[in-house]
């Protein structure tokens, strides 16, 4: 049975986007959430909240349609379709440990790493690159105030952090992008995906992800206001900041995830399945994306 959505005083479908505070995903639904451009038959609203809590709000299949670590997604792949859209890839570059300098990566690895919760893609990159180490679940925007302030020798580092860190002097122990781009011969790291609900039916999945889609393309091509909308949730970020970091997460590769990229993820959850992260009866080489032929479906 299609999910019947409530309508708006137009008659269009109320759709819920949840998306974290950050600024690529900000960027990337500015255009269909701020009526940009006519999205006949929907109306399209935002919810932001960090990832953590979107991947388990994603479990209880709460949102239409929401941002969420890849990691997370075989847990929703019943109730959730992955789009072809709207990745957070990293292309040799990623998520970081850090510390303040002097301390060494021993030190690091025998000491508790602030994460930004066991269901990103981050901590499974983490545990993929340096086995079980001992963590604790801290806001992705209390990590590195939590070093600087002495609780946490170090921390796994997410979002804006990855380029505000140098301003804090803090060393980087490891960058999972650059980890994983070495390790794939040159594949960029999986790390958020959008996902659409199943029970709207194919219809609405594919107008949603064509959408989607629209919305990334109209803010590349006029990024002036979808920047400025995305430094609100920059955390006092300034403009070139905000800028670079936009341009590391929002890309061509955020229009198609292109072969490569599909690949990767396959490559990322099947490595997290080995580790025992993921369930093992996900089938990697039948997933599909909303929004691609799979012609170049990669085989694991």
């Amino acid at each position: 049975m299609v999910a019947q959505l409530p309508l708006d005083e137009n008659g269009n479908k109320i759709v819920r986007i949840g998306h974290s505070p950050d600024p690529d995903d900000a960027f990337m639904f500015h255009a269909m959430t701020t009526g940009a451009f006519p999205t006949p038959g929907y109306n399209f609203v935002h919810e932001l909240q960090d990832i953590e809590t979107l991947n388990h709000r994603a479990m209880n299949s709460d949102l239409e349609v929401s941002a969420v670590s890849i990691h997370a997604y075989p847990k929703i792949s019943d109730d959730y379709a992955l789009m072809n859209c709207g990745a957070s890839m990293g292309e040799g570059y990623g998520p970081m440990v850090v510390s303040m300098q002097g301390a060494t990566e021993e030190q690091v690895r025998s000491n508790i790493i602030a994460v930004p919760g066991l269901k990103t893609s981050a901590y499974m990159g983490l545990r993929l690159a340096w086995g079980d180490c001992e963590v604790a679940v801290v806001p992705f925007d209390e990590i590195i105030p939590r070093i600087l302030d002495g609780t946490y020798l170090s921390g796994l580092i997410i979002h804006e952090g990855q380029l505000t860190y140098v301003k804090d002097n803090l060393h980087v122990h490891i960058d999972l992008g650059v980890w994983w781009n070495d390790r794939t011969d040159g594949w960029p790291m999986p790390l958020g995906g959008n996902v659409v609900r199943r029970d709207l039916g194919q219809q609405a999945m594919e107008d949603i992800t064509l959408y989607t889609k629209m919305s990334i393309e109209y803010a590349l091509e006029s990024p002036e206001d979808a920047l400025a909308f995305a430094k609100k949730w920059g955390r006092g970020i300034d403009d070139a900041t905000n800028k670079e970091f936009v341009g590391m997460y929002v890309n061509d590769r955020t229009i198609d995830y292109k072969p490569e990229g599909r690949a990767s993820v396959r490559q990322f959850i099947s490595e997290g399945q080995e580790l025992g992260l993921i369930r093992k009866d996900f089938d990697v080489t039948t997933m599909a994306f909303i929004g691609s032929d799979e012609e170049d479906r990669t085989q694991l």
